[in-house]
């Protein structure tokens, strides 16, 4: 493989990837929430969770997944009404923190004694049961590899991905547990906690209602 000669059009499809991982959505959120309230190793559990899904969308695109939701597109359906109804399952435990006075409220609502295990598969279930994840890794797949591409040529790529969520992930890990945003949020835990519930209700009501 001529790694080289590919190198420009990957390098495009690397930084749409970094722009797709990046943006807010409902897997950013959820990560920055475990960070903000339980701690860097919380949020770099919830992250390695994120992007272990995001590997397995990765590769199913990889090998034919837009075929296979083709076939099969009653699945996307199943997806998107697990992934709606886990969205506003956060949403009521933001809204349950955000109406209790009770400082330790986020910690006992959103579960600040799970362990590090737990919160990696919650970050995994999250990406697995979100539609979009599929869709757009089937968009990237095709930006990123021309037609007929190598095993290795796909492997190169799915690989940089990888290392390029890990890293922006676990960064915002580890912006959000410092100490002066820890310090920031238990100010405003309220405030935050309610408009954390109002995207989730929101993610999840637009999921449930969209079109597939």
């Amino acid at each position: 493989m001529n790694l080289h000669h590919h190198l420009p059009h990957l390098s495009v499809a690397w930084m749409a990837y970094f722009i797709a991982v990046i943006s807010p959505g409902p897997a950013v959120v959820a990560l920055i929430n475990a960070s903000i309230s339980r701690g860097r190793n919380a949020g770099m559990a919830f992250a390695t969770g994120v992007m272990t899904g995001s590997l397995c969308w990765a590769c199913l695109s990889a090998i034919g997944l837009a075929a296979l939701l083709a076939a099969y597109a009653e699945f996307l359906i199943v997806l998107k009404i697990a992934g709606g109804l886990y969205l506003l399952y956060l949403a009521w435990k933001s809204f349950k923190s955000a109406a209790s006075a009770d400082a330790g409220a986020f910690g006992k609502a959103n579960g600040a004694e799970e362990s590090l295990h737990r919160l990696y598969f919650k970050g995994l279930a999250l990406h697995l049961t979100n539609p979009k994840a599929a869709l757009v890794w089937i968009s990237l797949v095709s930006l990123g590899l021309p037609a007929g591409a190598p095993a290795s040529l796909i492997a190169v790529y799915v690989a940089g991905c990888f290392v390029i969520g890990m890293l922006s992930l676990n960064a915002f890990a580890l912006m959000f547990s410092a100490p002066p945003v820890v310090a920031a949020y238990r100010k405003a835990r309220r405030y935050i906690e309610a408009t954390m519930g109002a995207f989730f209700a929101f993610a999840g009501i637009k999921m449930l209602l969209a079109k597939v």
